[in-house]
């Protein structure tokens, strides 16, 4: 064996360094195997690059905007190749911060691949390291239908790769990817489609997010089918074709991208070896405190199919490294009531039970308290776009159990009331809160009822 570690962590994401980091503050001795660049899914080919897109996006509306606001522009277009350069060189730079942040905190990083190799053991590149514990962070990959010439599309990894913004595309999905994504391509000029398998976008979002957000796709000319399930993706000279299950045939599209979904890492960790249990999605199966079925094999983010959110797997990440090298026994992470931002036009923002949800927990206990308005922005605007708020409240004393925003600033106004409802705030609280005016955040204070 090469040598003897606390920990060894598998994964250089941000739940991966995040562990690693806090657990060498806390004295252990710990190495990162990572042989990709730092920073996973998230600061490569998801959450920071795609919130640059959502800005740029943002730009271009606010530039659609300006003559209602008395400004005279002479806009020549946009320019995707120079903005895809400046936004893979931030992400250059903050790949480089990762790197130094690791090494500042202790711990060491192996550009290497790693697998289990056996009760205790890691092996690293070709050479066995000895760990009292192991952490699985090595996160999830985008899915790709099983159907033919699916190959001649790309998923969100290749959406950032793009040299070029297509004329015309259609994006196959329903989730956030898929509302993210189409946004940004149709604010930037791209006819965009759309190809939902069931009815509705965001379909375990609440019914309000899903309804407003679809009305708000296709005032900007997204078109959303329905009922649209891929059957083959066809290539000819006049582009991409998308067949579906009932005959429909959508196209020709310059490009098509599948957002139909993630799954787990875990091919080549030696997981089956080790006896590590996986779950019906071929997920990492791990208990509350992120354990794994083997003692001394822990997992966290996107590869345990839990809650699949950066912010998510960063702070499963840092509690159990204070659980295990911190002294702090009780250390684990609630999965209840974690706020959830979709960077959609307009975004929207989530925390807590839908209405549904709640009214099948607590029957006619379960209050609803909602809200559409004209943010004052498009008060002078010809592109009109309303908001909407919803309170979920539970028994008598109307504990706030579900908050929904979906508009201009949902995505910032979100993180305060989610810590609220985590003090279990009440109707009453959020009425006796002096308003802030003229917001889009007094909507939930001023809720009548």
């Amino acid at each position: 064996m090469s040598e003897n570690w606390d920990l060894v962590v598998v994964g250089g994401g941000s739940g991966g360094l995040a562990c690693a980091q806090r657990a060498a503050r806390h004295g252990a001795r710990v190495a990162l195997a990572e042989p990709g660049p730092l920073g996973g899914t998230c600061v490569n080919v998801g959450c920071v690059p795609k919130k640059l897109m959502f800005h740029a996006a943002d730009v271009a509306s606010v530039l659609a905007d300006a003559p209602d606001y008395g400004f005279a522009l002479d806009v020549r277009g946009h320019d995707w190749a120079a903005l895809k350069a400046r936004r893979d060189a931030y992400i250059g730079r903050l790949r480089g911060i990762y790197a130094e942040n690791l090494a500042g905190s202790g711990a060491t990083l192996m550009r290497a691949a790693a697998r289990l190799a056996g009760p205790g053991r890691v092996d690293i590149g070709g050479t066995t390291h000895a760990a009292r514990h192991v952490v699985i962070a090595t996160g999830g990959r985008p899915s790709v239908p099983a159907v033919p010439g699916a190959e001649a599309g790309v998923t969100s990894d290749g959406f950032f790769a793009l040299e070029a913004r297509p004329s015309a595309v259609a994006i196959v999905g329903s989730g956030y990817v898929a509302a993210e994504l189409s946004g940004v391509f149709a604010a930037l000029g791209s006819r965009v489609t759309v190809a939902i398998r069931g009815e509705r976008m965001l379909r375990d979002f609440d019914e309000m997010l899903s309804l407003r957000l679809a009305a708000a796709m296709q005032a900007d000319g997204i078109a959303i089918e329905t009922a649209a399930r891929p059957a083959a993706l066809e290539r000819a000279a006049g582009g991409l074709t998308l067949a579906l299950a009932d005959g429909r045939r959508l196209g020709p599209f310059d490009c098509v991208v599948w957002a139909i979904g993630r799954e787990p890492n875990v091919a080549g960790l030696g997981l089956a070896e080790a006896g590590v249990a996986l779950g019906p999605g071929g997920e990492i199966a791990t208990d509350a405190w992120q354990d794994t079925s083997v003692a001394g094999i822990h997992a966290i983010g996107d590869v345990t199919g839990r809650s699949g959110l950066t912010p998510v797997a960063i702070s499963a990440g840092r509690r159990l490294a204070d659980r295990l090298f911190g002294g702090q026994p009780d250390a684990r992470l609630d999965y209840r009531l974690i706020p959830t931002v979709v960077f959609s036009h307009p975004p929207l923002g989530t925390v807590g039970l839908t209405e549904a949800e709640a009214r099948a927990e607590y029957g006619d206990a379960a209050e609803v308290f909602r809200h559409d308005f004209m943010p004052l922005y498009h008060g002078l605007t010809a592109r009109r776009r309303r908001a909407e708020v919803k309170l979920v409240t539970a028994g008598p004393e109307r504990r706030i159990v579900g908050l929904h925003a979906i508009g201009m600033g949902a995505d910032e106004l979100l993180q305060g009331f989610a810590v609220a409802l985590r003090l279990g705030a009440t109707k009453r609280d959020f009425d006796d809160t002096v308003a802030i005016h003229p917001t889009s955040a007094e909507e939930l204070v001023t809720l009548p009822g």
